[in-house]
């Protein structure tokens, strides 16, 4: 048998206030078309659902059977609502974003204090992995947007923003201190001892394929996983690391560690927010997005890519 969902609706709310008046106000519909809907539900099921009272309608057995099944399917389509609207309003809901340690720590970390100061019942959830894995999981569509450090290979899939410069540099202590202010080459990276990153990271990559532009190959004493480390490691007079800028800042002002200097300038590079073209996003990270896209915009205008 089929009955017109409107007509179960119709009885819930008739049903839940014991009213064919109050169910029309709550329906925004006229009491006629009330008592139509009921008929009709009636006649689908070939029993008498509600009796007259002196103060509205009551429940036959056979319609209070019926209620505690229609009941629990309003209940929680009314609730789905409210959490919807709750979503949407940004009062609760997830987001997932990917991130490098880097650019997590020198980029993303005010915005999403930022973010939970605003929205604190939005869980953020945050993927902290290389920049190549980060886009591996974006287009596989486990986060719904990653920030990450360019390069990056064109992909028509993927949306990729410029949100702020940063710079590669080599640093080095006091065991080197012969080095201090002096013009180098490139060339001469390849008699120091070096601490880089390890090969699967989008810094080395980005570092390797800039030297051997021109005709360097560095064999790194030290690989490591973590720029953090690689710092720590140059201020123990280790070798000469291989770090953006913004890891060796602090030591570097304090005069820990110096810059090496060189003929040529290394060419900045960029953090990127990466989203998939296609995606449909939640509201909570949409708007995540446009925050970080707004500030972006008024800092670093360059088109996207």
């Amino acid at each position: 048998m089929e009955v017109n969902l409107e007509y179960y609706r119709v009885f819930y709310y008739a049903a839940k206030f014991g009213s064919l008046t109050q169910a029309a106000e709550r329906l925004m519909i006229s009491q006629p078309a009330v008592s139509q809907s009921l008929k009709q539900l009636e006649n689908g099921m070939g029993v008498s659902l509600f009796a007259r009272t002196s103060k509205g309608v009551k429940l036959t057995k056979e319609g209070e059977l019926l209620y505690s099944y229609v009941s629990k399917g309003y209940e929680q389509i009314e609730t789905g609502e409210k959490k919807l609207k709750q979503m949407l309003n940004l009062e609760i809901g997830e987001l997932h974003i990917g991130a490098s340690d880097m650019t997590l720590q020198f980029f993303l970390l005010p915005y999403l204090e930022r973010f939970h100061e605003e929205f604190p019942g939005i869980k953020v959830i945050v993927s902290n992995a290389p920049t190549p894995e980060t886009m591996r999981i974006l287009q596989e569509d486990r986060i719904d947007f990653g920030v990450v450090s360019g390069p990056l290979a064109p992909n028509a899939a993927i949306e990729a923003v410029p949100v702020r410069s940063i710079q590669d540099t080599f640093v080095a202590a006091r065991k080197f201190i012969q080095y201090k202010n002096r013009m180098l080459d490139f060339k001469d990276l390849e008699k120091l001892p070096l601490i880089c990153l390890e090969k699967d990271t989008s810094s080395r990559s980005y570092m390797d394929s800039f030297l051997s532009r021109s005709g360097v190959v560095i064999r790194p004493e030290f690989e490591l996983s973590t720029s953090d480390m690689i710092v720590q490691f140059a201020m123990r007079n280790l070798g000469v690391g291989s770090v953006v800028r913004d890891f060796a800042k602090k030591y570097l002002e304090g005069g820990q560690l110096f810059e090496l200097r060189f003929n040529k300038l290394i060419p900045s590079r960029s953090f990127y927010v990466v989203s998939n073209r296609r995606a449909v996003l939640p509201a909570a990270s949409e708007r995540l997005l446009r925050m970080i896209r707004e500030d972006a915009a008024r800092r670093l205008p360059e088109p996207a890519i």
